[in-house]
């Protein structure tokens, strides 16, 4: 596998790093430990939720599944490689210029367009929240195809998969709040490239239009980069849960 597997942080995430380098949110340092923060996200009844979640993956009798341990890993782990490359390339299509055939165009100002229209933002955020709405209907599917895997593959795994629905149920709507936001704190970004833009002209007056935007060089451009690398880290930090669980698949020795 490409990936190999490997977990990070969520402080120190290819998001949140991607984001403070574009100095849309600050540094995070390690601070309290996670059962501390998850602790904020989840109340009482939702503690109650878990608590049955954990007896439940723990009761009951186990019959040891018939499909090799390998077959499965391999199964898990494909399923997963092509779901990231397949969003991934949806991705970079729609961020290129010309975007080609894609249902996704990046919206980029066309030669001729008006200032006011080719500094609205507003294109940008849907852009960004299609891309958002085919990340979860790829993801989410992806997750629970993973559950079903661990929960044939050993009792452990089998508790392992009923907490990871049950969390996922409770922080799906407060992670999909979160994550709305970004499109958000990228307007501030847009706003500022612009800005930026208009300054270096002050400074050094030079011939201007919205036709050079785009090109090498450009504010737009750079600003379209930009969106690209955080929609590629929004998809990693969105397949983070479903690549625990795939490294806990890889991991367990339990599985015979």
């Amino acid at each position: 596998m490409t990936r190999n597997l490997t977990r990070t942080n969520f402080n120190s995430s290819q998001l949140i790093r991607t984001l403070t380098d574009l100095a849309l949110v600050e540094a995070v340092e390690p601070g309290i430990a996670f059962a501390e923060k998850l602790s904020l996200w989840v109340d009482f009844a939702d503690a109650i939720t878990l608590c049955a979640a954990h007896s439940a993956g723990d009761s009951g009798p186990w019959a040891a599944t018939a499909v090799p341990r390998s077959t499965a890993s391999k199964t898990a782990l494909a399923a997963f490689e092509h779901a990231r490359a397949t969003a991934v390339q949806a991705i970079t299509a729609s961020c290129s210029t010309p975007a080609g055939r894609t249902r996704n165009p990046l919206p980029a100002p066309k030669p001729g367009t008006p200032f006011e229209d080719a500094t609205n933002y507003e294109p940008y955020r849907r852009f960004h929240h299609t891309h958002q709405r085919e990340m979860e209907g790829l993801v989410r599917p992806l997750r629970a195809k993973v559950r079903e895997v661990l929960a044939t593959a050993s009792p452990a795994l089998r508790q392992l998969a009923t907490l990871d629905a049950a969390l996922d149920g409770i922080l799906s709507e407060r992670e999909s709040v979160l994550l709305s936001s970004l499109p958000l704190l990228l307007a501030k970004r847009f706003e500022q490239s612009l800005a930026n833009h208009q300054q270096r002209l002050v400074q050094a007056p030079a011939a201007d239009s919205v036709d050079s935007w785009m090109k090498a060089g450009g504010w737009l451009g750079q600003f379209c980069k930009e969106l690209q690398a955080v929609l590629i880290a929004e998809l990693d930090m969105r397949l983070q849960p479903t690549l625990g669980l795939l490294e806990a698949l890889t991991s367990d020795t339990t599985y015979a």
